[in-house]
């Protein structure tokens, strides 16, 4: 944990890691609060008219050691891979928990993903079991016979299309289990990658995963745990956002977590819950702000408790950490990770680290910086590539089953991001874009992430992908593709309205020359907008 220091360079310099020989997951978001404060409530699950269901720590460990049980009697074991297709409910936390007691892998997976996407998934993980819902089942049911290792198929819902019963299953095994004694490097759970540049790949992670995150998930909710901290995020906790960010370290911290995920991320609906379970700390990613601030003045109409909101997944933009100044009144602690090794950069206003535009700084425990393609540290003002320094505790252990895609990852000891950014002179480092979202235009190198933010501060836009479109003269200019807001009528004037707002407010090389309209906006599971399609388009346009 990170001890309150009056100083950003005294806590770095300070912070010094202690990872035990031996350590599960389940023992300390788990076992210990259930021992300590069995009705210590772990998931406030919200209703929608502002009671929550309660699951207390006591009852999080009787339902997960009679369901590690239930696995065990069903033949799965230590290093087998068990996934997670549901949303965010008490009965997900209770399948994590069992998983890591039995020393088996969690595969959490988004129930948005088409059968196609899971068949893809699953077959890669060599998954033996799944713990779904109703609809997971029925996906299931389609592509089941070709999944030749999948042996169990348990529902929430109950029994059917295939499935057990979840609860019949806890209810028919003891709720006693002694978790198995693993090691922090012991496989824990696969994460897959978001697909955004090449075809999935699952990010093996190691129990210590979860110690590797608790600084940078502290330092952007400053100083986490304070009194009354409950924690929320829109994100599904199948991403390592969801489950990293908020909900195992909340569990870890003794800090109460809101499950309450929506089928799409509505502005009203999800300030109306943050309002009536009175949410403390939230993770929203980026998309989400933005939507939040398209629907002007929205946010003063609740009575919000929030002390901190915490950022990432995709650059923040400066338009966007000025207007939650201006409507929200807090700081946006934005943060910086990957799948692969999460949460190593933040910001954190409490101790002066905060700059718009800007991701922060290294978290505590973690060395990273800018490097060229050599591995050489680069100067600050220049751009080059975000590499975080191995050995880390938040780094994953693998790539499954694809040794030669582990090895590119690295030169030397940095673990290269795909990402380029800058470090500036005050060592805060700015996020501009992954290796294939930049845009090369006239000589100069141009992330997409501040221009969609300045596009999404027009009073027409609700949001914004922008993209390199081939160009003789230029070899790209920027080309927007723009949803509007609902009444909007599309016309070439609003077009180049859009356009100049752009120019006036970032600069002359900058701008998009082409603005599309288009009537909604590719987004993985995890939220963030699948350039790759649009680029794909502007290429297209031009041949």
């Amino acid at each position: 944990m990170l001890e309150r220091r009056d100083s950003y360079e005294r806590l770095y310099a300070d912070f010094r890691w202690f990872i035990p020989e031996r350590y599960n997951i389940a023992t300390t978001v788990c076992d210990r609060w259930a021992e300590r404060e069995p009705d210590r409530p772990a998931i406030l699950t919200y209703r929608g008219d502002g009671n929550a269901d309660t699951l207390t720590y006591g009852e999080l460990a009787r339902r997960a050691n009679a369901f590690a049980n239930a696995l065990r009697a069903r033949g799965v074991a230590r290093g087998d891979r068990v996934a997670l297709l549901l949303p965010q409910c008490a009965e997900t936390v209770i399948a994590h928990v069992a998983i890591y007691k039995l020393g088996a892998i969690a595969v959490p997976l988004a129930l948005l993903f088409g059968v196609e996407a899971l068949e893809y998934r699953l077959q890669t993980a060599g998954v033996r079991a799944v713990v779904t819902n109703e609809t997971g089942a029925d996906k299931l049911a389609a592509i089941r016979a070709r999944l030749k290792l999948l042996e169990t198929v348990v529902s929430i819902d109950g029994e059917g299309n295939g499935a057990l019963g979840f609860e019949k299953l806890v209810a028919d095994h003891a709720p006693h289990f002694e978790t198995e004694d693993t090691r922090p490097d012991d496989p824990a759970m696969m994460i897959f990658t978001s697909g955004t540049t090449g075809p999935p790949k699952g990010a093996l992670h190691g129990h210590r995963v979860l110690l590797g995150h608790l600084p940078g998930v502290q330092m952007p909710h400053e100083f986490l745990p304070q009194a009354g901290d409950r924690l929320w995020t829109p994100a599904d906790w199948a991403w390592a956002g969801g489950l990293l960010n908020v909900l195992l370290p909340g569990l870890h911290f003794g800090v109460p977590v809101v499950a309450g995920r929506f089928e799409r991320f509505e502005p009203d609906a999800a300030l109306g819950l943050m309002e009536k379970m009175k949410v403390r700390n939230a993770f929203i990613p980026p998309t989400a702000l933005r939507m939040l601030k398209s629907a002007t003045g929205i946010a003063r109409r609740f009575d919000l408790k929030l002390r901190t909101i915490g950022s990432g997944g995709e650059a923040l933009g400066r338009e966007t950490y000025d207007w939650a100044q201006d409507e929200l009144g807090l700081t946006i602690n934005e943060f910086y990770g990957q799948t692969e090794c999460n949460l190593v950069l933040a910001s954190c206003a409490a101790l002066g680290v905060s700059r718009g535009g800007a991701i922060g700084k290294p978290v505590p425990g973690h060395e990273v910086v800018v490097i060229d393609g050599e591995g050489r540290r680069v100067k600050p003002g220049e751009a080059g590539q975000i590499a975080v320094r191995r050995p880390d505790p938040v780094m994953f252990l693998e790539y499954w089953q694809n040794p030669g895609a582990t090895a590119k990852k690295f030169i030397g000891d940095w673990m290269v991001t795909g990402d380029q950014g800058i470090e500036d002179g005050d060592g805060y480092i700015h996020f501009f874009g992954r290796d294939d979202d930049v845009i090369t235009s006239a000589g100069y190198r141009i992330g997409p992430g501040e221009i969609e933010d300045c596009l999404t501060g027009h009073p027409a836009v609700a949001l914004a992908a922008v993209v390199g479109k081939p160009d003789p003269l230029r070899t790209e200019i920027v080309k927007a593709y723009v949803v509007l807001k609902d009444g909007v009528e599309r016309n070439e004037e609003l077009a180049g309205d859009i356009s100049m707002w752009v120019r006036e407010r970032l600069s002359a090389h900058e701008y998009p020359r082409e603005v599309e309209f288009v009537d909604s906006m590719p987004l993985t599971t995890t939220g963030k907008v699948i350039r790759r399609i649009f680029r794909d388009r502007a290429k297209a346009e031009v041949a």
